[in-house]
């Protein structure tokens, strides 16, 4: 997109049918996206436990997307089980999240609900899972890490600068 500018929709040219099918589908497109928030908010306090994915009885960073999926989307797909003691790669964890998710472009702006995969090949060892979302007037973001359980921290520029894919849960569903 770089170089391109976008042009404005004229609204004269659009119908009103037209206008109000994009406005609801933009409505409950950031209705959703509250949802997921909403929902992913519900896990805070949760306690960490590796490979689990039980609301207020355990999960990892993982955990909590896949729990935040059974609620918005319904049953999990099958992915592989990796050993709880070992950290997933972050290429491990794009290629999952790309067979079951919609990655957004790394030019789209951030929006609330993004599932945001950081690399800490540096810190762990592995990749690292999150729900972005906004507190005032600042980005934050939902996790589980161990020794804290579900958080949710300051997107702080260290985090920000570790974000190397971002996905979106799929529309349909519950």
């Amino acid at each position: 997109m770089s170089g391109q500018v976008r042009q404005p929709i004229e609204l004269s040219r659009m119908s009103a049918h037209s206008g109000r099918r994009l406005a609801d589908r933009r409505t409950a497109g950031y209705s959703r996206m509250n949802a997921v928030v909403a929902e992913a908010r519900s896990w805070i306090g949760t306690p960490y436990v590796a490979g689990a994915s039980r609301r207020g009885g355990g999960c990892d960073c993982l955990g909590l997307v896949r729990g935040v999926w059974r609620t918005m989307v319904g049953p999990e797909p099958s992915y592989p089980r990796q050993p709880t003691d070992a950290p997933v790669s972050t290429d491990v964890l794009i290629h999952g999240l790309r067979d079951h998710m919609r990655m957004v472009p790394a030019d789209h702006v951030l929006h609330e609900g993004q599932n945001l995969v950081f690399d800490l090949r540096g810190a762990t060892g592995g990749g690292h899972l999150g729900v972005l979302c906004r507190s005032g007037d600042g980005w934050t973001f939902l996790h589980s890490y161990s020794g804290r359980g579900v958080t949710e921290s300051t997107l702080s520029d260290p985090w920000h600068g570790r974000i190397v894919a971002r996905f979106l849960f799929p529309m349909e569903g519950r």
